[in-house]
């Protein structure tokens, strides 16, 4: 057999990309150096990004099962080193593409992703349930999906997707969102702190800076879907993410009870106030499906929270802002929902034909079906001439 080349183990690493910034190594500039011996036994350096980089055994993992599988390869000596600051300042450069620092690069007028916030006006109607099981539903799809916890004060979502005790990588000034098992890579202000129980008591502009930072020092990459978990209510963050983002399209979560609907009709006025389009209305909680009746092949639903709450948010929205406001699921009440949650382990994937489950992939389809909208988009178009 012969000996393998250079350029053969370098077309491997090629395949290699990085688990975080998901990327080749190659492209990345993380192969320092490549020696194929006459005997076929290749050394490779690869520079991680940081000293103590969390996913350094993935790295080593594909990377050796890659040179292995080239042809006449008979052992792989593989050292990994650091990046030094000045090869850290070429990767951002290369990350971001030339362009100026802190821009948001899903508020551009070329952005082909769908960018979804969220909303709603109380606390406590399961909204980052629904947002973590659609990113999982939505990613099943086959799309790249990014969740930002935008919750700033009661940032739940990274112990819902199983990664809550994880830190961010960062590489010089910009920082690689933590990636799941699911695929679905996530950001919340609860990593950026030093401590998971310190408490953020933070104001206005701390706020807008917090959101600013999660959407412009993070990158992303190539994303079909970002998410944004959204704090409860019309603060200061709803109006931060309508002066940054008005692109984004707005779903607002509430219950059936008269309450919650009325608050979560505030919420989407508000969004409508940022000049964002409000596409849907999710009812959580709906129903409890009585046990015993299913047991006996019966359809009989326990009315536990009331009835009607996201019919009438969606008729009020509807008539206030003059185009159709759909009711897009009505999820039931559902054990393994909460139970899911504070395991890490969502419902669409730890049980996926469960009612709660069937309905909120449902919705994940009715979003991913849609178009990219207009609104809050720059079209660069100058008038020639004044009327």
């Amino acid at each position: 057999m012969s000996t393998p080349t250079i350029e053969q183990v370098t077309a491997a690493l090629a395949g290699v990309q990085d688990p975080e910034i998901k990327r080749p190594i190659t492209e990345l500039g993380m192969v320092e150096r490549v020696d194929v011996g006459a005997d076929g036994a290749v050394s490779v350096t690869v520079l991680l990004t940081v000293a103590g980089c969390p996913l350094k055994d993935t790295i080593n993992r594909d990377v050796t099962a890659a040179v292995t599988a080239v042809p006449g390869v008979t052992g792989v000596d593989l050292t990994l080193g650091v990046m030094s600051p000045e090869q850290r300042g070429e990767l951002g450069e290369t990350l971001r593409g030339g362009q100026a620092q802190r821009e948001i690069p899903f508020a551009q007028p070329g952005s082909l992703t769908k960018v979804y916030a969220i909303a709603s006006g109380k606390g406590g109607v399961g909204k980052s349930s629904v947002t973590v099981n659609l990113a999982l539903s939505l990613a099943k799809q086959g799309l790249k999906v990014g969740v930002v916890d935008a919750d700033i004060y009661g940032h739940s979502v990274p112990a819902m997707l199983g990664v809550a005790d994880s830190r961010p990588t960062q590489v010089d000034d910009l920082i690689m969102p933590v990636p799941t098992a699911s695929g679905v890579s996530v950001i919340s202000i609860g990593m950026l702190k030093p401590r998971r129980d310190q408490v953020v008591a933070w104001r206005g502009p701390m706020l807008d800076r917090a959101l600013v930072q999660m959407l412009s020092d993070v990158y992303w990459g190539d994303l079909d879907v970002l998410l944004l978990d959204l704090p409860p209510g019309t603060g200061d963050v709803a109006i931060s993410l309508g002066q940054h983002l008005p692109n984004a399209e707005v779903v607002v979560v509430t219950t059936p009870q008269e309450a919650a609907a009325e608050v979560a009709e505030r919420a989407g006025t508000m969004a409508s106030m940022m000049h964002q389009r409000v596409i849907g209305v999710v009812e959580n909680m709906s129903y409890l499906p009585c046990p015993h009746c299913t047991e006996e092949g019966k359809d009989h639903r326990l009315e536990v929270f009331g009835t009607g709450g996201g019919e009438r948010v969606a008729r009020t929205l509807s008539e206030r802002f003059g185009y159709d406001v759909p009711v897009l699921g009505s999820i039931p009440l559902d054990l393994s929902l909460r139970e899911g949650g504070d395991v890490g382990k969502p419902i669409v994937e730890s049980d996926p034909a469960a009612p709660a489950a069937r309905v909120l992939a449902q919705v994940a389809e009715k979003l991913s079906g849609r178009g990219r909208g207009l609104a809050g988009m720059q079209l660069g178009l100058t008038p020639t001439s004044k009327f």
